[in-house]
């Protein structure tokens, strides 16, 4: 049976954490991206984050967002620095067509800092990137 299931691998979808100033309280933040970078409409996208060690977790987060456009990105969420000491999970789910996808994407512990920033697809600036 679990051999006639068909589960499409996502490509083209990325998430980034960008450190961005912020101009309205003059500051430096780290904001999550969801990017697209298929020539095709992602439908229905919801995405579920969560932070978690050994022995922590953090209150999850759940972003939908209806259509997010071919080549585009949509900002997902505002991250403390205090969540980069802990695995940081993006469950992504969504349409394409007709068909469901689904991935999640981890930022291992400590991964996310100004030393690991490069360009990112679509987007005019520099984060890190997980494909």
């Amino acid at each position: 049976m679990k051999k006639d299931i068909n589960i499409p691998k996502v490509e083209g979808v990325y998430i980034a954490v960008v450190n961005e100033y912020n101009d309205i309280y003059k500051t430096q933040d780290w904001n999550a991206y969801i990017i697209n970078d298929q020539n095709v409409d992602l439908e229905m996208v919801i995405a579920v984050i969560t932070g978690y060690s050994e022995n922590k977790i953090t209150s999850t987060i759940r972003k939908k967002i209806d259509t997010l456009p071919k080549k585009s990105y949509a900002k997902l969420e505002l991250m403390q620095e205090d969540l980069f000491a802990l695995n940081n999970s993006f469950k992504v789910s969504f349409f394409e067509g007709n068909k469901m996808f689904d991935k999640t994407y981890v930022f291992k512990k400590n991964t996310i800092n100004l030393k690991a920033l490069q360009p990112l697809p679509l987007m005019d600036v520099k984060g890190v990137l997980i494909k």
